[in-house]
């Protein structure tokens, strides 16, 4: 590729390598605790219940950017503070806060999926004999994913484009690969255009890849 791009492309490429393993990690995690949290919000119990809500309403009401600099600059100070020693690199900073942020709005997803499947559902399965762990995962929670699966692919495309701003961090992701390019060439019209062809790239083959998963779990429904 011809200049500021072709000498420079290890560069790009470890960036945007670096930035689809963030999206990745950070994403599964970020499913994980939506999960968790989202069915201690559907539960009956105000010690799950409200934790959960507090934890929702934090996350959702502050700036992305500045829960990452929370968890890189104060998080290992306040650990260390209570006798913790841990150290927390650019990465798992990036990964933590990232996976924290998509996991509050998988939340809500998934709690508004549990809740929407119709409560004769349920009543219907516990009137068979089935306890309510049976019911919520045989009954409930199989119909639910079919409801969530188009929000989650869409939280999963936002948290690919969120995690540029990984960079506030000095993690050598897609954006801060582009940014150092431009710096040195003076050539940002490029390095940018460069930058946002592999971003909507990365996007397009996710969300193809999640099509064809939504296509088989209609056919699975029939």
């Amino acid at each position: 590729m011809p200049d500021p791009i072709g000498p420079r492309a290890d560069l790009f490429v470890e960036g945007a390598r670096t930035t689809l393993l963030l999206t990745l990690i950070s994403g599964a995690f970020g499913l994980g605790v939506g999960a968790l949290v989202g069915l201690a919000r559907t539960s009956h119990l105000w010690l799950l219940r409200v934790p959960a809500s507090l934890f929702i309403w934090v996350i959702r009401g502050t700036p992305l950017l500045v829960q990452l600099l929370f968890v890189y600059n104060a998080l290992p100070a306040i650990l260390e503070s209570v006798g913790l020693n841990v150290q927390l690199n650019e990465f798992s900073s990036a990964v933590l806060a990232l996976a924290l942020n998509v996991g509050a709005y998988n939340a809500e997803v998934i709690r508004a999926g549990l809740q929407a499947v119709p409560r004769g559902q349920n009543e219907a399965a516990r009137s068979l004999g089935l306890s309510g762990t049976q019911t919520m995962v045989t009954v409930v929670m199989p119909q639910a994913l079919r409801i969530v699966t188009p929000p989650l692919v869409n939280n999963m495309v936002a948290l690919l484009k969120d995690s540029s701003l990984a960079s506030s961090i000095s993690l050598l992701e897609l954006t801060l690969a582009g940014s150092r390019v431009s710096s040195e060439t003076f050539l940002p019209i490029p390095v940018l255009t460069t930058v946002a062809a592999v971003y909507l790239t990365l996007t397009t083959v996710m969300t193809l890849f999640t099509d064809q998963l939504e296509r088989r779990l209609k056919v699975v429904s029939r």
